[in-house]
């Protein structure tokens, strides 16, 4: 399994915006194959974290070379203070 752990900061006001987009969003990437989950996860001082699962690195970055998830991308973007910083994991037991 592949994981990647995603801060991001979101413009003032963004967030129940940015919760629909994530929601609608998981939709178009469940259809990319090796796509298992996406979560959204908030602090409780409002700091915000995507949590994304891959069956695998390869079929990630497959999906990474889409114009589907380019578009995708681009609209997360927009409801951003700053790019996106990932953190890239392999899960190594369970």
């Amino acid at each position: 399994m592949f994981v990647v752990v995603v801060e991001v900061q979101l413009k003032s006001g963004a967030e129940e915006e940015f919760k629909k987009w994530v929601s609608e969003s998981n939709k178009d990437l469940a259809k990319f194959d090796g796509f298992v989950n996406r979560r959204l996860l908030a602090t409780r001082t409002g700091k915000h974290t995507l949590l994304v699962e891959f069956e695998s690195q390869e079929k990630f970055e497959k999906m990474h070379q889409t114009q589907e998830h380019f578009r995708i991308q681009s609209k997360g973007h927009s409801y951003m203070q700053t790019p996106p910083r990932p953190i890239f994991y392999e899960v190594v037991t369970s």
